[in-house]
């Protein structure tokens, strides 16, 4: 089993805050902090990664993740690279089809072939090598090291293109056994489809993360971000995403009302849904200390070894980062 290890990632609302959340996860010893590409909900990703840069010296940063579609591809690439520059190359790209990044400018996801032939294009740029996407050769100007580019997936398509195309991948599936098992399955079916050994690709599985030393403190919001999830995630396709057939008519019910403005959402729709509970286990850690430990310890024995945590919709996402860091990281890491 891969050694565990626990990221976060957030949404840069002002920097102050994005710099204070970077230097958190620093001192606290996190293995990995991510800055989310948001806009309508947020400042801009490289920006605000710039600013995690300059404020941090170990830890590794991840763009958690940009698009296709706001920016071309080459630009991104070129961001990644001067910001892995500035970073003294502790950069990693994640890249997804579209979420909030591209519905919030009014655009649409990337389809499937575009998006594999993107992924492959990056990394070959991101390589130092001369690329070419839809016919226009590019190659950057400077690059100091091979960053390396993960996916977003939660998908069966998107789980096979990270393991085809990708570095490593983000999940969004699920901590249960089923849910782990499924999502690997998948990307070592991309991965050795095309000729790779799918034990290369470096697999995190995201959760939404809440804590507090009051239990009923820290689940008091969870229903804000469980449905915001839920709703891109299940509720396209419920049916096919492992979703149990009594839940289907409510998951549907929560896809009619999804919004990607985080404002917008409404904390207690789950729980009149009767969903609360089914969407904290599969998709969340939350509750006390010694509650996210045991949730954890049960997430590493389905297979989730690296997590990393979404914390902007947390009930304090300052204390969320600064208590998990102080209080479980290091009982879990004895463990």
């Amino acid at each position: 089993m891969a050694e565990p290890r626990f990221g976060f990632f957030f949404w840069p609302y002002a920097a102050d805050y994005t710099t204070r959340m970077a230097s958190l996860g620093e001192r606290r010893g996190w293995d990995l902090v991510g800055i989310a590409d948001t806009p309508g909900n947020a400042m801009d990703v490289w920006v605000a990664l710039a600013l995690a840069a300059t404020k941090t010296e170990r830890v590794p940063l991840a763009a958690c993740v940009t698009n296709l579609e706001s920016r071309h591809p080459a630009i991104t690439a070129g961001a990644a690279a001067s910001t892995d520059e500035l970073s003294g190359g502790r950069l990693i790209l994640g890249v997804g089809t579209g979420h909030s990044g591209v519905v919030n400018v009014g655009s649409k996801a990337t389809a499937p072939g575009a998006f594999r032939d993107g992924v492959a294009f990056m990394r070959a740029l991101l390589a130092g090598e001369r690329a070419t996407l839809d016919g226009a050769p590019v190659q950057l100007p400077r690059v100091t090291r091979r960053v390396p580019v993960y996916t977003a997936a939660s998908g069966p398509g998107a789980l096979r293109t990270a393991g085809a195309a990708a570095d490593g991948v983000f999940v969004n599936y699920g901590l249960g056994a089923e849910h782990v098992a499924h999502a690997r399955a998948l990307i070592a079916d991309g991965a050795r489809k095309a000729g790779r050994n799918p034990d290369e690709i470096d697999v995190w599985w995201i959760a939404a993360l809440d804590v507090d030393e009051r239990r009923d403190v820290a689940l008091a919001k969870l229903g804000n971000i469980l449905g915001f999830v839920a709703a891109y995630i299940l509720g396209p396709a419920p049916e096919q995403r492992g979703v149990p057939p009594e839940l289907i008519p409510a998951i549907r019910e929560l896809r009619k009302t999804y919004t990607t403005h985080r404002a917008a959402m409404d904390p207690q729709l789950t729980r009149r849904l009767g969903l609360f509970d089914y969407l904290r286990t599969r998709l969340a850690v939350a509750g006390t200390p010694d509650d996210c430990i045991a949730q954890v310890h049960a997430a590493i024995a389905a297979g989730a070894t690296r997590l990393m945590f979404t914390v902007s919709l947390a009930s304090d996402p300052v204390k969320t980062v600064e208590l998990f860091g102080r209080e479980v990281l290091p009982k879990l890491r004895s463990a």
